[in-house]
């Protein structure tokens, strides 16, 4: 079985129907039970809809528990729900609470969600774990920073849980950005959508598809950048 965050739009919806195309069935974890509940009517496959915010401890433990009562073990975690803030800003002119937010869901909530299944994945010896990264987590972003800090203590986040796995294990993490694609997000984040050179999503289909049943194994803690796909 597979759970996605973020599952009831964009980039998530895309990736749960990747994973579903596969022949898992789909966990589809977010905060607007109707988008969800929309992406769940276009897979074909069998489906669990659980509302929750991952920046909570209790719902996150409440959400996963009830995928796993009605699919099955997790066998596959896609880290995507994620945030930016509300608007551009130089760094210490933004709203504090604001900034907080987006630290709390892009990184906060990759923890707990993680924390929640690698467990059990460990337990059973056998899992991966895909944190949808930024490559703004590699370099600033001034207008939206906490966005580019949130994604790059999630990299770093990745990479501790890796090396605690160990480069033998049977449970494999990864980090992996899609690029520059359309999104609600992407789309008020970089200025007008009309000029902007936006990639396809097709490449990070493929990329979560691959890891998902095992064949990019080596990529073990690695960042990937999905759309070059040299990997």
């Amino acid at each position: 079985m597979a759970l996605v965050t973020g599952a009831g739009r964009g980039i998530g919806a895309e990736l749960a129907r990747a994973l579903a195309d596969e022949g898992f069935a789909v966990g589809l974890l977010g905060r607007d039970r109707a988008k969800l509940e929309g992406t769940a009517a276009e897979l074909d496959a069998p489906t669990h809809v659980v509302t929750a915010d991952v920046t909570q401890p209790a719902d996150v433990e409440r959400a996963v528990a009830a995928v796993i009562a009605d699919l099955g073990p997790v066998d596959v975690l896609v880290n995507n729900a994620g945030l930016r803030e509300q608007r551009s800003t130089l760094p210490w002119e933004a709203d504090p609470g604001d900034w907080w937010q987006v630290m709390a869901v892009n990184i906060r909530g990759v923890m707990l969600m993680t924390s929640a299944v690698l467990p059990g994945m460990v337990e059973r010896g056998s899992g991966r774990v895909i944190d949808v990264g930024s490559g703004a987590g590699r370099r600033a972003e001034p207008r939206y920073s906490a966005y580019s800090v949130s994604k790059s203590a999630a990299l770093r986040w990745m990479d501790n849980v890796a090396a605690a796995l160990g480069d033998d294990s049977p449970v494999r993490v990864v980090s992996a950005s899609p690029g520059l694609v359309r999104t609600d997000m992407t789309e008020t984040m970089w200025g007008p959508a009309v000029g902007v050179d936006f990639g396809s999503l097709d490449p990070m289909r493929r990329f979560v598809r691959r890891f998902a049943t095992g064949e990019l194994d080596h990529l073990h803690g690695a960042f990937v950048e999905v759309a070059r796909e040299g990997y």
